[in-house]
């Protein structure tokens, strides 16, 4: 249930907050006011698109703020996927708008937009006020349908949109194989020559990293054996400068005085280690300059074979990993044309496998459609009548149509006759704006009763509606309230008599500023708002009258 709305310069809202109740609450308001601005506010805070001119004069951002009752079992699963959890059983969702960027947030955590939309799904229903004309579109009534079928056609449906991709992928690889038979030549040929061309090359990998390695020590061999020389001259046993003989020479006149002091071992064993270290040292290091010695056909030989790794490189992938992988690839598509017509019959018969699977998953998504469509269709026929179609014949006629789509073979057309004797026609040949606008508030009800979706809100459901219908659509909204949270902005009075709460926008000019505000009206106030609807200029006794007469009437219709 939406608790509460909080909307800060937002167009013609400086700053306002409404605290929403169960059951029916009615918005009503002059022509102008606003009042699907309060609608378009609940959008924004659910990740709609906002453009700069939204933004009320002169403020730098506007905020929107909904704040959700997090109960129900929808909500809980749809935060535990989204890794939210309710604070306090509670879910408020605010959107700071800027020009060019937005801030979305649930209980505090940054989302974004298409998660606030996903989450929207379970929280609320929005009818627009020209939604009902999506009624004239047949691909409306197949969503419509599968609503209604809920659980029963996920798991068919999805099977029908698996083998439909499926079926789809196979197609495209059958379409980008089939080739003539000088283009598959052409490709054997060049396939051939790389993969040969690979082949010769007996790459290893690690190769080039250890060549480019023993190549930039070949390449500056000159400098390397002049630097080695003299630190070996320095530190070697050679020569009056050595360390080598210093340090022995410090070790021996050290060992002469041990005997006198006992505290002199400790740094005679640091200095004969030093001097076992630089004997492995002076060592190691004539052993690596014996074999630092290189001549010119092996430094070639090690060339040639970076360029050769190189060349390749530069043609078939950065890396000799990558060179293998591609081999592996060309020789995989020689296996493939060594038998190439029984490769093709290989894709097409698993294509006519999974096009009779697709064919099979649309028979059974078929079969629960037509079977809820016979429901769907009795109970939208019960709640047409309950809106004053007093003779009414509402079919839904499910069809197989030209073509598979992801959706399956179904086509579902809603077809109706609102007068005795006149036959079944499809909607838009026979429905006005109207009677368009009671159809959809009766698959709203209807829909209403299976989903989990607390708060149903409805712009002007009342499009084209007058008189004793309008009373019809009253109390439907008000049946509807009984089980879940309505809003709704209307016209009517009739409606707005059934009202639980009652809510006034009212559009004020101060100091040159133009403000909206929305406040909930008391039983007085609301008594004036419903003259006004009745068409009253002055609150006089016989228009206050009628008002009193009209919601004493609301109530005995009330359930």
């Amino acid at each position: 249930m939406l608790q509460s709305i909080h909307v800060k310069n937002l167009a013609l809202m400086e700053e306002t907050e409404v605290e929403f109740s169960p059951g029916l609450n009615i918005l009503t308001g002059e022509t102008g006011a606003g009042k699907s601005l309060l609608i378009g506010s609940i959008n924004l805070a659910l990740g709609a698109k906002f453009e700069r001119d939204m933004l009320r004069r002169d403020a730098e951002s506007a905020l929107v703020e909904l704040v959700f009752d997090g109960k129900g079992d929808a909500v809980s699963e749809k935060l535990a996927k989204m890794e939210l959890e309710p604070a306090d059983d509670v879910i408020i969702i605010s959107r700071r708008l800027q020009p060019g960027k937005s801030v979305c947030k649930i209980n505090g955590e940054t989302v974004t937009a298409r998660q606030l939309k996903e989450l929207a799904e379970v929280l609320l229903d929005i009818h627009g006020q020209h939604e009902h004309q999506s009624l004239l579109h047949r691909q409306k009534h197949l969503e419509i349908l599968d609503a209604y079928c809920g659980a029963a056609c996920t798991e068919p449906a999805q099977r029908v949109a698996r083998c439909y991709e499926q079926c789809r992928a196979l197609e495209k690889k059958l379409a980008e194989e089939s080739m003539e038979d000088a283009a598959k030549e052409r490709e054997q040929s060049l396939a051939e020559f790389e993969l040969q061309e690979i082949e010769e090359a007996k790459l290893v990998c690690g190769e080039d990293e250890e060549l480019e390695q023993l190549f930039r020590r070949m390449s500056n061999s000159r400098k390397i054996n002049e630097s080695l020389s003299e630190s070996y001259r320095y530190s070697g046993s050679e020569g009056e400068g050595g360390a080598a003989p210093s340090l022995s020479r410090a070790l021996r006149a050290l060992r002469a005085v041990t005997d006198y002091d006992p505290h002199l071992e400790e740094l005679e064993r640091q200095l004969s280690e030093v001097d076992s270290l630089l004997a492995d040292y002076n060592r190691d290091m004539a052993e690596y300059m014996a074999d630092c010695e290189f001549d010119g056909e092996e430094f070639s030989r090690v060339e040639e074979r970076l360029n050769t790794i190189n060349r390749l490189k530069g043609k078939y992938g950065g890396s000799v990993e990558e060179i293998l992988k591609y081999a592996d690839a060309r020789r995989e598509l020689l296996n493939k044309f060594s038998d190439y017509d029984t490769y093709i019959q290989g894709i097409e018969s698993e294509l006519a496998r999974k096009r009779e699977a697709l064919k099979d998953a649309c028979e059974e998504l078929s079969k629960v459609r037509r079977k809820n469509a016979l429901q769907l269709e009795k109970q939208l026929t019960e709640a047409l009548v309950q809106l004053n179609f007093l003779s009414v014949q509402f079919e839904i006629r499910v069809s197989f149509g030209e073509t598979i789509t992801a959706k399956g073979y179904d086509e579902v057309e809603f077809l109706i006759s609102t007068n005795p004797g006149e036959a079944l026609k499809p909607l838009n040949q026979v429905a006005s704006g109207g009677e368009l606008s009671r159809v959809m508030l009766a698959i709203k009800t209807v829909l209403a009763e299976k989903d989990e979706i607390d708060t149903l809100i409805f712009d002007e459901i009342d499009a084209g509606i007058s008189g004793r219908t309008a009373w019809k659509v009253a109390e439907q909204l008000n049946k509807v309230s009984r089980a879940h949270q309505v809003i709704c902005i209307t016209h009517l009075p009739q409606i707005a008599a059934m009202a639980d709460a009652h809510y006034v926008i009212e559009k004020n000019s101060t100091d040159c500023r133009t403000v909206t505000n929305i406040r909930r009206m008391d039983e007085e106030e609301k008594l004036a708002e419903l003259a006004r609807l009745l068409g009253s200029d002055t609150l006089s006794r016989a228009a206050l009258s009628n008002a009193r007469e009209l919601i004493q009437q609301a109530a005995e219709h009330k359930i």
